[in-house]
Formats: C-alpha cells, sequence, structure tokens
C-alpha cells in the first residue's frame, strides 16, 4: 500500500522545466533593436524588471569595445519576445587595473544629471594624471568634469547622451577643458547607473528626405534612360574598334633643319696645339747650365827662374 500511495504522489508532481518557455530578449530601438539573448521564464510577469548583461563588442562587432559591458532591464513582455530598457553601463575591472598605476593619482567623481527628456542618470568618472597631484588641483579638476557633463546632459536626450558616452565624445570634451586648467593624461566614464527613465518622449532627429514631384521624378527617370542609352552606344563603339585588324603605324621621317646645318658649317675646328721645341731647349740649358770656370793665370815666380840660371 505503501509504494501505490508513493508512485501515485509521484505522477502529481510536475516537471517545472517543461512548464517553462523560452523568451527572447530585445534591445531597445536605440540599439536597433537587436536580439541579445534567450531566457527561460514561467510566466511572462517573471521576465519584469529581470537584468541581463552584454559586451559592446556583441552589439556592434567591434573588438575594440569589449571591455565595454551594457545592462539592459526587461519592462514589458509580447508573446515571446521580451523588450528592454537602458539600464547603464560600466568598464571591465581589468581594463581599469591597466590606466592606473603607481605614483600617479586617481580623480574620481559622481554626478547627478537629468537629460533633456526628464531622465535621471548617475555618471562616474575618473582621471589619471602622470604624477602625483595636490588635493586643490584634484578638486579644480572634478569642477571641470561637472560642468561639461551636466551642460552635454541638458542639451540631448538619454539615447544621444548614452551613445556619446559610450563613443567617448564626452570624454575627449572633458579633457580638452580640464586640459587647460592642469595637463591630465586619460580621462574615462567607467560607469552610470539610470536611476529614472525619461518621463517627456521626444524622437531623435532625423534628416528628412525631400518629397519629389511626379514631375521631378518623370525628368529624372528620362535623363537615367539617356545616359544608358549613351554607355551602350559607347560600349558598341569600342567593342568595334577592338575588332578591327590594327595597321602598322608608319613612323614619320625627322626633318632636318637648315639653321642646325648652317651652325654646324660655321664652326670653325680647333687646331691642335703645337709644342715649341725652343722654349723646352730654353729650359734644359737653365736646369744644366754649370757655373763658369775662371781663367788660369801663368804665374811667374822668382825662385824658378834663379833655379834654371
Amino acid at each position: 500500500m505503501a509504494k501505490a500511495r508513493a508512485r501515485a504522489a509521484a505522477r502529481k508532481v510536475k516537471d517545472r522545466w517543461k512548464a517553462k518557455t523560452w523568451y527572447n530578449i530585445i534591445a531597445p530601438p536605440s540599439f536597433d533593436g537587436v536580439t541579445i539573448a534567450e531566457t527561460l521564464a514561467d510566466s511572462p510577469e517573471g521576465l519584469i524588471n529581470r537584468v541581463t548583461e552584454v559586451s559592446l563588442q556583441d552589439l556592434t562587432n567591434d573588438f575594440r569595445k569589449s571591455h565595454v559591458v551594457l545592462f539592459f532591464k526587461v519592462n514589458k513582455v509580447e508573446e515571446n519576445n521580451a523588450h528592454t530598457q537602458f539600464a547603464g553601463h560600466s568598464l571591465t575591472s581589468d581594463y581599469l587595473r591597466r590606466m592606473i598605476r603607481r605614483r600617479k593619482s586617481k580623480i574620481e567623481g559622481v554626478y547627478d544629471v537629468t537629460t533633456k527628456d526628464g531622465a535621471f542618470v548617475r555618471v562616474k568618472p575618473f582621471a589619471t594624471t602622470d604624477k602625483r597631484i595636490q588635493n586643490s588641483q584634484k578638486r579644480v579638476v572634478r569642477e571641470a568634469m561637472k560642468k561639461t557633463i551636466s551642460d552635454e546632459a541638458g542639451k540631448t536626450i538619454m539615447s544621444e547622451f548614452v551613445k556619446n558616452i559610450l563613443d567617448g565624445k564626452i570624454g575627449s570634451e572633458i579633457y580638452k577643458n580640464c586640459k587647460k586648467l592642469y595637463p591630465v593624461k586619460r580621462i574615462e566614464i567607467y560607469k552610470t547607473e539610470v536611476v529614472s527613465q525619461p518621463t517627456v518622449m521626444i524622437e531623435d532627429k532625423k534628416p528628412k528626405k525631400k518629397e519629389e514631384k511626379p514631375e521631378e521624378e518623370a525628368e529624372k527617370k528620362e535623363k537615367k534612360s539617356v545616359k544608358k542609352e549613351k554607355k551602350t552606344e559607347e560600349k558598341k563603339e569600342e567593342k568595334a574598334t577592338k575588332d578591327k585588324p590594327a595597321k602598322p603605324e608608319e613612323k614619320p621621317e625627322p626633318k632636318k633643319t637648315k639653321k642646325a646645318t648652317k651652325k654646324k658649317e660655321d664652326k670653325p675646328k680647333a687646331k691642335p696645339k703645337k709644342t715649341t721645341t725652343k722654349a723646352k731647349k730654353s729650359s734644359a740649358k737653365k736646369t744644366t747650365a754649370k757655373k763658369p770656370t775662371k781663367p788660369k793665370t801663368k804665374k811667374t815666380t822668382t825662385k824658378k827662374k834663379a833655379a834654371k840660371k
């Protein structure tokens, strides 16, 4: 009896895994509505406020953005699709460690900002320097960071503001403003948190296409047809010229100019220089000439005369 009851109880227990269904998590329209991942849930209500984590490399296929991690929160479910909102982003810990070194100062800040469409965002930037600096210098850099971030947030809506952060535009503007005060090495926004979603619906500004009249469209079509006909005619002419046998080209003989012949005749021929033998002989005599010798005079001494006598 006990075994029969255990079997009956086992049949009544349902397999919870089989009761769950798969749902596609879709990114917000600012990220082109791409499917991020798939998840299981018992009911669509269990998916709401669920947060998913994705790297920016998976969305853009850019390996340079692999250190950026995005967070999306599910806000509504339609059939098997779970739509999300941007909840924030952060940089990986290994990327941050690479930037911070010894004997260098790190300047951090936390700023709460409201965008044009009423979203409340918490931004956390940091700056690095080549050497250690004083607290007064850090305070000046923090004020510059706060001013640029608040100005940029007031001009744009949340989707544009997030894109500028991820692309690094806001970081470069902060760098320009801080460089005037102190030579900062690098500035990064390492974390953002969306405290409250936008309250006012403002669409992104997109370039509007001009509405063309039917007459202008007809003229454009005629121009295109004329261009196509000209191209076909040019191609036929090129083929015809290629098919013809190429005749050997006769090289024109070079024309002889009268001026060139006259100049050649007028030029006198250069005579070979003759070397005079006299000059050579005189130079040889000068080198070989000996000193003149004095004539010997006969000296008659009285002693010889006396000896002869």
